[in-house]
């Protein structure tokens, strides 16, 4: 096509943003009345993690609370590896976040009887009453008022049905920079791909929990970020840190339906099926220890006496604190035939969230020029070895605004001829088993060789079989043209490599990670980076 025409075929925007999370909403928001703002969702516009968060936001509001206390127990949980210097950048920026959310009109639970005017809750790992949040449904409550602000913004174009396919880099295009210069996005509804470009492009795709056989995720958490990140150049770290969260509802009707960590907060208590507690045995903190403990102690009695199960009972409380604490927790184990103000709520471990990512700055800059990255998809420092509860959703607007700032304090730079999609050696696949028994094999050996409890064995035996999941992938991704799946699972088995690969590298027991082989934890933490060769 001549460069003189390029410009009728490419959507052409100052800012692309991928994913459509609270970090996505967020710095969407802090942009357009600045800039042009494209926000490209692969499924429709609510149905990220952020939707599904249920516990809330921690941030230093109430007057027995302090900064220093916040950055304690987020380092606490981070088993040592967190960043001080980013970590005290999120805490002291804590209550700015949740003003502006305020500001935003989102329907935050009230308190009189709080100084703040909120009630605030406790979770595992948190050393006071922190975390602001909507009842039992945070994340869908702020989604769901930030998300009428982007639709009815002039200046940010939605883009629904829509999947990145890959980064377009000075390096792809022959270039002597480093520099993003857009992405190449399937139209899912029509079959077509399209070429985004912008003089900044936002990775804010959410995390890989897809990855597992069993997840707290929705189903667009394919790790897409991370894959197209590490494609391109970025540099990633931690991918070894996935938290397991201790308490997803266990029940053949219920997919992936999280019980917030707020239960065990306001005194729930997990028990084995004759009813007797384990906690204490396991930890001084009991039910209130961080998750990774709790979902190791729920792995180990499981696996011990052969349980499909085990019990969270917060049946003890009075009924009325129940329904108006966790009203769509109480709401949809009623409709399964669970009375939570009655009887104890059967609940596995299932994986949660990724501590690792791409790796930013302060900024939210990755290693390339122009890209960024906010939210699970990234690797801030924040997290360490370990998220704290609720510091993921502050997380995503701390960085937001970072982001936004950088980008508006940026001179304009020219636009970069870019090309179609190549698509003159493919043919449509003969049939898609192919990508549906790969992704099932994928899961599984991920579920059972690189889970909660890891040793060299086993990541070894997921080691092999990613390697000729890859070389089959690869070799359709050549020969057929791209789909939704087809791209998810090719991301999904990167992002894969990636963990195992962390794995590997970490010969020591921390946080998240724990072997068999490496039970104890060494005297110096260090991050695991892999630097990619392209």
């Amino acid at each position: 096509m001549p460069h003189d025409l390029w410009e009728y075929f490419v959507f052409r925007f100052d800012v692309i943003i991928i994913g459509s999370g609270l970090a996505g909403f967020t710095l969407a928001l802090h942009l357009a009345d600045h800039q042009r703002v494209a926000l490209i969702t692969k499924k429709n516009l609510l149905d990220g993690a952020s939707s599904w968060a249920q516990g809330g936001i921690a941030a230093v509001l109430g007057n027995g609370d302090s900064i220093d206390e916040h950055i304690h127990d987020t380092i606490i949980s981070g088993a040592g590896l967190c960043d001080e210097n980013v970590t005290r950048y999120v805490a002291e920026h804590g209550k700015e976040a949740v003003n502006w959310l305020i500001s935003q009109e989102v329907p935050f639970t009230k308190d009189e009887t709080n100084p703040t005017g909120y009630h605030l809750t406790r979770e595992g790992g948190h050393s006071q009453r922190r975390i602001i949040h909507a009842a039992d449904a945070t994340g869908r409550a702020i989604q769901e008022t930030l998300s009428e602000k982007i639709l009815a913004h002039s200046n940010i174009t939605v883009f629904e049905q829509h999947i990145a396919i890959d980064l377009i880099t000075g390096k792809k295009l022959g270039l002597d920079d480093n520099r993003c210069y857009g992405v190449y996005v399937l139209d899912t509804s029509t079959g077509t791909v399209k070429t985004f470009s912008a003089q900044n492009t936002i990775l804010a795709t959410g995390g890989a929990g897809k990855v597992y056989l069993y997840t707290t995720n929705p189903d667009v958490a394919a790790g897409d970020g991370v894959a197209m990140g590490w494609r391109a150049g970025c540099r990633v770290a931690n991918m070894e840190f996935v938290q397991f969260h201790p308490t997803c509802l266990y029940h053949p009707h219920a997919k992936s339906f999280l019980i917030t960590e707020a239960v065990r907060g306001e005194g729930g208590l997990l028990k084995l099926p004759d009813g007797n507690r384990f906690m204490p045995d396991h930890d001084e903190r009991a039910e209130l220890a961080p998750r990774d403990v709790v979902a190791r102690a729920i792995d180990f009695e499981m696996k011990k006496r052969g349980l499909d199960c085990v019990y969270l009972d917060i049946s003890h409380k009075p009924a009325d604190f129940l329904i108006s604490h966790f009203p769509n927790i109480y709401a949809r184990c009623l409709e399964l035939g669970i009375d939570i103000t009655r009887e104890p709520i059967p609940v596995v471990p299932a994986a949660h969230y990724s501590c690792g990512g791409i790796m930013t700055d302060l900024q939210a800059r990755t290693d390339i020029t122009n890209l960024y990255a906010v939210g699970e998809v990234a690797q801030t420092g924040l997290h360490g070895a370990n998220r704290l509860a609720s510091n993921s959703l502050l997380e995503c607007i701390v960085f937001a605004k970072a982001a936004a700032q950088d980008i508006l304090n940026q001179d304009k730079v020219s636009e970069q001829f870019l090309p179609e999609w190549d698509e003159s050696r493919v043919t449509d696949a003969d049939e898609e088993i192919v990508i549906a028994h790969n992704w099932g094999e994928l899961r599984r050996f991920m579920w059972d060789y690189v889970g909660i409890v890891r040793t060299n064995k086993r990541l070894q035996r997921a080691q092999h079989r990613i390697k000729l999941l890859t070389e089959e992938i690869d070799e359709y991704y050549q020969n057929f043209r791209v789909s939704n799946d087809l791209i998810e699972l090719r991301n999904l088995v990167l992002t894969a490599d990636l963990i195992v690969r962390c794995a590997m590298a970490r010969h020591e027991s921390r946080g998240l990670h724990f072997s068999r082989d490496y039970p104890a934890m060494l005297p110096h933490a260090e991050n695991t980076v892999l630097q990619p060769q392209i």
